[in-house]
């Protein structure tokens, strides 16, 4: 019998994973504590996924000011540092690989969340969105256009969460630049306006990555950083694609041939494009020819279609998220063909085990 191309072996420039699953980002909400630290429970949570290929962490906020949602853990302080710890450590006690996302939201925040201070954008547009507080989903308000101090400083406090990743025992990073976030503020005309070297041109919109990947270069190995990115995100969080937003990221993700980086990681889009002026719908099949780098993708993946997209060559690892968090043992559930658990959405961003550590595993063995 063929072996599943999800199955394989990959060798992820200095890392060799055990599989081509990987666990994508999701944000889970259990740190509700003081300082907003990943605890022993969040150990557990990654430890029990341990046999994807690569864990992929919820986004970990790499500042203050950069925080968007109640109860995520951080990467910023020393307390955090010593947190995620405890999840590296009991990853890789599993023979597991961990990359940390590192996040900042921008605009995509609330005053109540940052000590009564606007959030931070490329320009002042309100995305007219949702932010999770301690009072719930509350309306988001116009930004603050940054100025360029605060950009380089941005820049910087990514810079020192790489350094803190590293220290904390992660395997990798991996830069949030999709979903309507900072960096993807930066890339889309519908949220950044800027008339200075960071706005107007596909090149000065692109510019604050990477400056900061010139800047990670002293703290972290490129071949450990990775990148995400939602080319087609239309009506998300603000984001609108226009007649430059797809030639923005073909410029990016060329450039990046040149960065000898772990992987691109591509989103296909949230909801249909096929009616969306210049929209891409297949994400990765376009994309493929221009990145000569690991590729991988997300967004709906079954065991077959992921199999398939590997198989025909469009990525080379496919990252899986609710199936992960609902089957903490997915990878053995494909090699079995066992059915999968259904997911608890009432759960999904609850605090406490329930939802989180408590799914039940059933391989071809306990079947």
């Amino acid at each position: 019998m063929k072996e599943q191309a999800l199955l394989t072996t990959y060798q992820l420039g200095p890392i060799t994973l055990q599989n081509r699953m990987v666990m994508a980002p999701m944000t889970r909400s259990r740190s509700n504590n003081e300082g907003n630290v990943a605890t022993a429970m969040t150990a557990e949570y990654y430890a029990q996924r341990a046999s994807a290929g690569l864990l992929i962490t919820e986004g970990t906020f790499v500042s203050p000011i950069g925080v968007g949602f109640i109860n995520v853990p951080a990467i910023y302080s020393e307390a955090q540092v010593e947190g995620w710890k405890l999840v590296t450590q009991a990853v890789h006690a599993k023979g597991g690989k961990i990359f940390a996302q590192l996040w900042h939201v921008g605009r995509m925040s609330h005053p109540d969340l940052l000590d009564g201070q606007l959030p931070h954008a490329p320009s002042a547009i309100n995305p007219n969105g949702k932010a999770y507080t301690h009072n719930g989903f509350v309306d988001t308000e116009t930004p603050k256009e940054m100025t360029v101090e605060e950009i380089r400083q941005t820049i910087q406090d990514f810079k020192k969460a790489a350094a803190n990743a590293v220290q904390a025992g992660f395997d990798g990073v991996e830069l949030h630049g999709a979903n309507g976030y900072l960096l993807h503020q930066f890339f889309v005309g519908a949220s950044n306006q800027r008339t200075d070297a960071f706005g107007g041109s596909i090149e000065n919109r692109a510019r604050i990555l990477f400056e900061l990947l010139d800047e990670l270069k002293a703290v972290i190995d490129l071949n450990r950083v990775g990148i995400r990115f939602n080319p087609s995100s239309h009506n998300l969080f603000g984001m609108l694609v226009d007649e430059q937003t797809i030639p923005t990221f073909e410029y990016i993700i060329t450039r990046l041939n040149d960065y000898g980086l772990a992987y691109v990681h591509l989103t296909e889009p949230f909801t249909s494009v096929e009616e969306v002026p210049y929209a891409v719908s297949g994400v990765a099949k376009h994309f493929r020819p221009l990145y000569r780098g690991t590729l991988i993708i997300n967004k709906g993946f079954t065991q077959e279609t992921g199999n398939r997209v590997i198989e025909e060559g469009d990525a080379d690892l496919v990252a899986f998220g609710v199936p992960f968090l609902s089957n903490p043992d997915l990878v053995e559930r494909f090699r079995n063909n066992v059915p999968l658990n259904t997911p608890d959405t009432a759960t999904f961003y609850t605090t406490g085990a329930k939802g989180y550590i408590d799914y039940p595993v059933r391989t071809a063995q306990t079947a």
